[in-house]
Parts: C-alpha cells; sequence; structure tokens
C-alpha cells in the first residue's frame, strides 16, 4: 500500500506511533509529520520563501544573534537532558514515580560513554565490608545487568566481586525498550543550546529558577518548558547557562575502540605477544581497547577536534603493529567509538562535597541518597548527600553522573558507570518527589526521597 493511500492515522499506528503508545511527542506533532511527508511527495515538497529565516548579523566587526521567540515543542514534570548513564536511570526512575518526564540526547543512541564511548566495562559497584565484598549498586542499575544477562552477548563475567563488560549495541537497545516502556518524551538529535530561567527569583532564596530548556534541532532551536531539570549532560550544558557555580577541570581524553578477529589469532612461538589487545567483551573474538589519554579541556572545540585526529591517528598504528605481529594477520580494526572519552569537565558546585579522604573513612550524611562503590571493591562504600546533587546558588536543577559535586580525588569513582547509575536514580527520585510535593528541589523532603529511593529497590547502607 502505498502512503498516498493512507490515512495520517492510519499511517501513525503502521509505524508503531499510535496514541498510547511511544511518547515521542503529541498525537497533533505526529499528523503534522504526516502531513509534512504528504507534501514531500508532491512535486515541489514543501516550498519556503525565506522570510522565516532568522540570522545571526554581522555589525561593526560583531556577530550578533538578534532576539527571537522560541517556539515551544513540549511541557513537562521533569526534563532530563542528556542519555547517558545516569539520564537514562535519572528518567527510568521519575517516570517510575508517576510524573510525566521528557528525556533529551544529542545523539541518535542512548547510553553515552557505555555505548557510543565503548566503556563496556562496568567498575566501581563493589564494596569492602569486612571479609566480603558487597555489591552497592542494586535498583534500576542492578536491574539493567540482569536484564543484559537475559539478551545474546549483553554482558560477561557478571559474577560475585567481578567487573562485567556489556556488549555496546545490546545496551543501546535495552535503554530503548526500558525508556519506552516507561512512556518517556524522547527528543533524540538534540543539543541542549540554552537554559531557560524565570524573569522573577525565587522568593525564599532569591536565586534564578530554571524553567526549562532550549534545545537546537534540524528546525532551528525549540522550547521545553519544566517543573524539574537534570542535567546529565556530563560537561554541565545546562548548569553552566543558568548561572550557577561550578569548577571546570582538565582531565584524561581517550578514544576507544574495538578489535576483532581474536579467536583466529595463531600466536608464534618466540614473538612477542602484541600490545594493546585490550579486554574482553561478550562477544567471542571481539576485545575493546581502552585509552587514557592527556588531560586537556573538554569543553573546547578546538582541543577536542584535535585530539579527535590525532587518536584516530594513534588507534591505527597500534592496530598496523599487531597486524603486522605474525599469527595476527586476521586481527582488523572493528569500531572507533562515535563518540569522545571526555571524563571531567564542569562540575556543579553543590551544597556538600564529595572528597576522597571522607569517601575511605566512611563519612555518613542524613541526606544520604545512595552509596557509591569502589574501582576493585578495597574499601568501604561513600554515602552520596543530596546535597552533591543540587545548585548552591540556583533553584530546580540537579545533576547526576560525573558532573555532582566532588573533589578532583574523586574523578575517578563519581564518573564510572555503576555510580553515574547510582546518582542518577537519587536525582530522579528526587525531582519526582519535588514534583509532587510541589516544591522546588531544594526544599523537598528527604525522607520522601529515600522512601522512593527503597521501594525503587536502591541500597541506602
Amino acid at each position: 500500500m502505498k502512503f498516498s493511500e493512507l490515512s495520517r492515522r492510519d499511517w501513525i499506528k503502521s509505524v508503531g506511533l499510535g496514541v498510547g503508545t511511544v511518547g515521542l511527542s503529541s498525537l497533533a506533532s505526529l499528523e503534522a509529520q504526516a502531513d509534512f511527508v504528504t507534501k514531500k511527495n508532491a512535486k515541489r515538497g514543501v516550498v519556503y520563501d525565506g522570510s522565516e529565516a532568522v540570522p545571526c548579523q554581522f555589525a561593526d566587526g560583531k556577530v550578533l544573534r538578534p532576539a527571537m521567540e522560541v517556539p515551544k515543542i513540549n511541557e513537562t514534570d521533569v526534563l532530563v537532558v542528556g542519555g547517558g548513564p545516569a539520564g537514562c536511570v535519572a528518567a527510568i526512575a521519575a517516570a517510575r514515580a508517576g510524573v510525566k518526564v521528557t528525556l533529551v540526547e544529542r545523539y541518535n543512541h542512548f547510553g553515552g560513554l557505555a555505548t557510543g564511548g565503548l566503556v563496556l566495562i562496568i567498575l566501581g559497584h563493589w564494596t569492602k565490608q569486612g571479609d566480603k565484598k558487597v555489591q552497592v549498586l542494586q535498583g534500576i542499575g542492578e536491574e539493567m545487568m540482569a536484564r543484559l544477562e537475559g539478551l545474546p552477548n549483553g554482558i560477561v563475567n557478571r559474577k560475585p566481586g567481578a567487573n562485567p563488560t556489556i556488549d555496546a549495541e545490546v545496551y543501546k537497545y535495552l535503554l530503548v525498550e526500558m525508556i519506552t516502556a516507561e512512556n518517556i518524551d524522547v527528543f533524540l538529535h538534540s543539543w541542549a543550546l540554552d537554559a531557560i530561567v524565570d524573569d522573577s527569583p525565587d522568593a525564599k532564596t532569591g536565586n534564578p529558577v530554571v524553567k526549562g530548556v532550549v534545545i537546537q534541532t534540524k528546525t532551528g532551536p525549540q522550547a521545553i518548558l519544566a517543573k524539574q531539570i537534570i542535567d546529565t549532560t556530563g560537561d554541565g550544558d545546562i548548569f553552566a547557562t543558568c548561572g550557577a557555580a561550578y569548577d571546570r577541570r582538565m582531565y584524561h581524553i581517550g578514544l576507544p575502540c574495538r578489535l576483532g578477529n581474536l579467536d583466529r589469532v595463531k600466536p608464534q612461538e618466540g614473538v612477542k605477544r602484541p600490545r594493546f589487545l585490550g579486554d574482553i567483551t561478550p562477544i567471542n573474538g571481539v576485545r575493546w581497547v581502552n585509552m587514557g589519554g592527556p588531560d586537556a579541556d573538554g569543553v573546547d572545540v578546538k582541543t577536542l577536534s584535535k585530539l579527535e585526529l590525532n587518536h584516530r591517528k594513534q588507534i591505527w598504528k597500534q592496530y598496523m603493529e599487531i597486524r603486522n605481529t605474525p599469527g595476527y594477520e586476521e586481527v582488523y580494526l572493528m569500531e572507533t567509538a562515535p563518540q569522545m572519552g571526555v571524563r571531567i569537565t564542569r562540575v556543579l558546585e553543590g551544597t556538600e562535597e564529595l572528597t576522597l579522604e571522607n569517601a575511605r573513612g566512611g563519612k555518613t550524611y542524613k541526606d544520604c541518597v545512595g552509596v557509591g562503590g569502589a574501582w576493585g571493591g578495597d574499601h568501604i562504600g561513600w554515602e552520596v548527600p543530596y546535597g552533591s546533587l543540587i545548585s548552591k546558588n540556583v533553584e530546580n536543577i540537579l545533576t547526576a553522573g560525573r558532573s555532582v559535586f566532588a573533589a578532583p580525588d574523586m574523578s575517578d569513582l563519581v564518573r564510572v558507570i555503576p555510580n553515574c547509575w547510582v546518582t542518577g536514580h537519587s536525582a530522579g527520585c528526587a525531582a519526582a518527589v519535588a514534583v509532587k510535593e510541589n516544591c522546588t528541589s531544594r526544599d523537598v523532603n528527604i525522607e520522601n526521597v529515600r522512601k522512593l529511593l527503597l521501594e525503587q529497590k536502591a541500597y541506602l547502607g
């Protein structure tokens, strides 16, 4: 059947976007898309005369962005910006609490560095308690690993005390299943452009109040309004534009890759094993290779561009070294990560800072909303205070993942995937409770947040 023979609603149903299914956009928006397809199939398509464009202006040697009204594309209770490990868990947690959730992601997939960055190891979720190792990652993060275990090639080495490895493509699929199951509104291919701040400060604190986010799409800037915003961009793209205090840091930036045909290797006697063979993955014969990289500014576009080019040359050089080793001729470069391995950039200044001394010393907090682990499970778990997720000087914006308020010596703990799951879970539940209590995220009842986290099977010690 040709499209011209279908009604708009029939077309929507035929592609699985009917009412009551995935919350990708409103029915009206989908009907508009159907109208667009109909027009596109006409001889000339959709014609514009150029009068709708609002370009930047060049005057007196300066580039000026003109004032313009930004069309509103969505209105929601909780807006999560950034669909990495922290953001996906935050969105799922908030949606399961019964509030309307919208998730924005700049790439065409979910998972962030765990998928697009090919950082495939689940590391940092074990702690030491006496002679035992305890997995402090529970809740939605544990659910994800359990579900990956039930999928072909989803996860390997999942056993007590071990650090499993996941497959990027399987995890991408699982995240789609879990997010769409919660009827979360999703906007992919959308860059966070700017924060929307109320023209009146908060009556109680005098702080700015974030009301939403402007995203940049192929059709121009569009606005999403929300009661609570969670910045899980990893780089603090939202809190950096709304007036929140933050620290900008340099850290290692690498570019992981995957190698194939390692199961066909025929080592030669007397030949030294080549370097850079990486670690196992759930797929036989495929290994992933991490890269440390230099300390650099991960939000500077010139730096990122230079590193991207240099890293790809370095990967090829390492690959050729492997391939030129007798017995390794069939190894091939399967994939380089489409996403740079940026580890730490902007860190929000909250009301309670995480430090390695406090983590190893077992400091406790009345507002504990999660427990993080250790790389090798070689020290006790560290409590996550709610104050590390909220801004000290802006209302209704939270963060999770690598941008939580933590000292530089905590960088290698807060940024790993399981601990991003933990802080994402905390932020999602807190935002949902704030919506239900009709208060700012600063004034949320912590006991109600903790209660919700426990209901969702999170570990609080």
